[in-house]
């Protein structure tokens, strides 16, 4: 069943996962509502208003996936943050980073996280399972999401901090 549709279809359909799901369900709240009656069209309120919270979700995080086809890859797990690296890697844990930067310089654009007493922690952009960053960064105080975002659409060679601790 997989031969069937497109491996670049697939791919897209893959990255906007969350939004087109959400589209469904206003789709489906909308429905209810207005077609419906009765308590089923009272359903369709909370559903379509669900739906439309993952569609805004769903828009950042696919502007935030990319392609996974870097070297190495990357595990996020209760707050630890681990990158496996054909020549490099390392683990960081999200209470210890300090900064966040992007890095532009090189080959491949990469993510650097920095903490006191540490070297730091560089991920490629593209690496295996990098869509988990986005939760990880994310639950970083103060950062601001459409920052990261724009950080990562800006083509050039200038090196960007994001975020700072405090």
């Amino acid at each position: 069943m997989t031969g069937w549709v497109r491996p670049e279809i697939r791919a897209a359909f893959w990255r906007w996962r969350e939004s087109l799901f959400g589209a469904g369900l206003v789709f489906l709240g909308s429905y209810w509502f207005f077609v419906e009656g009765g308590l089923v069209a009272l359903l369709g309120i909370p559903l379509g208003l669900a739906g439309a919270a993952l569609v805004f979700l769903g828009l950042q995080r696919g502007r935030f996936r990319r392609p996974s086809v870097g070297l190495g890859a990357v595990d996020v797990d209760e707050g630890q943050i681990t990158y496996f690296g054909p020549l490099t890697g390392g683990a960081m844990s999200l209470r210890e980073v300090r900064e966040l930067s992007l890095i532009r310089s090189g080959s491949t654009p990469h993510w650097r996280l920095s903490a006191l007493g540490q070297e730091p922690l560089f991920i490629p952009l593209n690496a295996a399972g990098q869509d988990d960053l986005f939760n990880a960064f994310t639950s970083l105080p103060g950062l601001r999401v459409e920052a990261l975002l724009s950080a990562q659409k800006q083509s050039g060679s200038q090196d960007q901090v994001i975020w700072t601790r405090g």
